[in-house]
């Protein structure tokens, strides 16, 4: 199993859990594709795309679920990064974090990333 996470405002998360699926963030839908980032680049993801923003989730996802609709394609630094080509469904959801900051400013993961 491939694990891959999605950080949404909490607020969008839940409008997305009210209509059964996410259709993406505005940049999201901007770039045509639902961005996601693996375990290793969640958290420069989080301080480069969300520094100092609170009320947010982390969601998690199996990316085996996904099919030929995930694309893997370089990004940042030529790194290779999940995309989604379609909604995100609820049922591809594996669960759903909280995703608080810290008195530093800095986003707790706790233990959700390996």
């Amino acid at each position: 199993m491939t694990l891959i996470y999605k950080i949404a405002p909490k607020s969008l998360w839940e409008a997305a859990v009210a209509q059964g699926a996410f259709t993406g963030a505005p940049a999201d839908l901007a770039d045509g594709y639902i961005h996601f980032s693996t375990a290793d680049q969640t958290r420069e993801t989080a301080a480069k795309h969300f520094a100092g923003q609170s009320d947010l989730v982390l969601a998690v996802i199996d990316a085996d679920r996904l099919g030929d609709a995930l694309k893997w394609e370089a990004s940042r630094g030529g790194a290779l990064f999940p995309h989604l080509y379609r909604t995100l469904r609820m049922d591809d959801v594996q669960s759903v974090h909280p995703l608080p900051l810290t008195s530093d400013g800095m986003h707790d993961f706790g233990d959700i990333l390996p």
